[in-house]
């Protein structure tokens, strides 16, 4: 295996920042011959917290993958009260996509992949309408659709729970997926379903957001992806950006470009989250470079 395709573990973690963690985790993979190929480190001062995400090769590394997690906890991470994750760079992700009837971010999503810029597995799209099947269809994928109505949803919300299960997803993205999750669907995923909103939140709420940024007069229109959670639109956020608009942009023109903004987002936090580059504390994240 070349050194480019090499295996490697992942460690996400943080705790208290006090003297001595760096040395302690490098000098822990270090004296079990693993090689160190990434470090990121960030001290948040005001809350005094530490994170780190770590990653080394495993090829001459002593401790069987299995075994790592253990080992490291009984080593440092329990001395050092920290809380961390350990993910390997040859897990591939599977990810169920939700969406509704916009299909801007669908297509987008499912070029990535099948053009192998992402690693990772699509076993299904779901849907609360019929309306995108003929897309599922070109991608070649299992296209399943849960109407949704106010007397429905619970039940609803039960049955794409199993199939979730069923289909041992890692993580959901709503590709503009137009239904409140109910909080057991969002309980069972924590910091493990990815939105996509049309605005910086909570600007311009609403099915009708650029027509009423125009009717402002807005200079600049945004979007912004984010963790779901039981608080609508209040999750962590992970990626946001913006495009500016002039006097001369109708409202066609701000729907163009903010639908651009919105699918360019959205795979920015898919990346980050894939890459196993995000930590989340206190309903913020931390991406690592």
């Amino acid at each position: 295996m070349s050194a480019a395709t090499a295996r490697t573990a992942i460690l996400l973690i943080h705790c208290a920042d006090q003297q001595g963690l760096v040395a302690a985790i490098c000098d822990f993979i270090a004296r079990n011959q693993g090689n160190i190929v990434y470090l990121d480190q960030h001290v948040d001062t005001h809350r005094g917290v530490f994170f780190m995400r770590i990653e080394w090769e495993l090829a001459r590394f002593r401790i069987a993958a299995e075994a790592i997690g253990e080992v490291f906890g009984e080593a440092i991470g329990h001395r050092y009260k920290m809380h961390w994750t350990l993910s390997f760079s040859d897990d591939v992700p599977r990810i169920a996509i939700m969406v509704s009837r916009l299909p801007h971010c669908l297509y987008d999503l499912l070029s990535r992949w099948q053009s192998g810029e992402w690693r990772v597995d699509i076993p299904l799209l779901i849907s609360n309408h019929e309306d995108l099947r003929d897309v599922a269809e070109r991608f070649g994928l299992p296209f399943h659709v849960f109407p949704i109505t106010p007397e429905s949803k619970a039940r609803q919300e039960e049955k794409l729970l199993e199939l979730l299960r069923e289909q041992r997803i890692d993580l959901i993205v709503l590709a503009r997926y137009m239904q409140i999750l109910g909080p057991r669907l969002i309980a069972d995923y924590p910091d493990k379903i990815i939105n996509i909103h049309h605005s910086f939140l909570p600007a311009f709420p609403g099915a009708r957001p650029y027509h009423s940024a125009h009717a402002r007069g807005v200079k600049i229109i945004g979007a912004t992806s984010h963790y779901a959670t039981v608080e609508l639109d209040a999750g962590p956020i992970i990626a946001q950006d913006v495009a500016h608009i002039t006097h001369r942009d109708p409202v066609e023109e701000l729907i163009r470009k903010g639908r651009d903004l919105e699918k360019l987002v959205l795979a920015r936090a898919v990346w980050a989250h894939i890459q196993r580059k995000i930590l989340c504390y206190d309903n913020r994240t931390v991406i690592f470079d």
